[in-house]
């Protein structure tokens, strides 16, 4: 809900006195003046006159290499997945899904804002995949990843694509539609036989290992 709706139902007064509240500079949001029809998130921390509304959660940031064969999902009721691995808490969300053949990077966070930036597609934030596929690569399918590929009704962005050897490639996406590096290669008649994200925004896989993890912080995202 925004701030207004959150005042608005906290003190259950009118959206004229809330937001006259707001004009008035006493409303803060994470120590910062609250605007009007700002976002509230539940890990926010929110004041008005100096009293705390409510305390808000500190946001956590993690690198995670998520390991082959685990599903990318919190859901308890599904066979390996990722909660089975995670050691934390706090409830965080993964950002940037991997299909459960997949491996590599994920962003672990509770920020809700972080969330939004980085895996909504319209922002354009770059994730770099390592590619390996059962057939050579011509410089015709190079180049045809790279332009777009028409998948699921629409074509894909253009991307950035590095040849690394005949059965492998770099592949730098600002999108993620639903396991698109595959669907792309298999327009193309290859088999992926291994796909590994080792970026998402600045931050790399580096030298974590399968189920490894370490602490970021936000400016480390962005």
């Amino acid at each position: 809900m925004n701030i207004n709706e959150f005042l608005v139902k906290r003190f259950h007064i009118s959206k004229e006195k809330a937001s006259s509240m707001l004009n008035e500079n006493r409303v803060f949001i994470n120590k910062q003046k609250a605007l009007q029809r700002q976002d509230v998130l539940k890990t926010d921390s929110v004041e008005l006159d100096g009293d705390i509304l409510q305390e808000g959660v500190e946001h956590q940031y993690y690198a995670f290499y998520k390991p082959r064969g685990i599903e990318c999902t919190l859901n308890a009721t599904i066979e390996n997945n990722l909660l089975a691995l995670l050691p934390f808490e706090e409830h965080l969300y993964p950002i940037g899904r991997l299909d459960k053949e997949s491996e590599g990077l994920l962003l672990l966070t509770n920020d809700g804002k972080l969330y939004k930036d980085i895996a909504f597609s319209e922002n354009f934030k770059e994730k770099e995949y390592v590619v390996e596929v059962d057939a050579e690569l011509t410089d015709e399918a190079i180049s045809k990843l790279a332009e777009g590929i028409v998948i699921m009704g629409q074509k894909t962005r253009p991307a950035h694509v590095v040849r690394i050897s005949s059965h492998s490639f770099q592949i730098i996406l600002t999108q993620g539609l639903n396991r698109q590096i595959r669907r792309m290669c298999y327009k193309l008649d290859l088999n992926v036989t291994m796909l590994k994200r080792i970026r998402i925004t600045y931050v790399v896989l580096g030298d974590l290992k399968p189920g490894d993890y370490k602490k970021l912080k936000k400016e480390d995202c962005l």
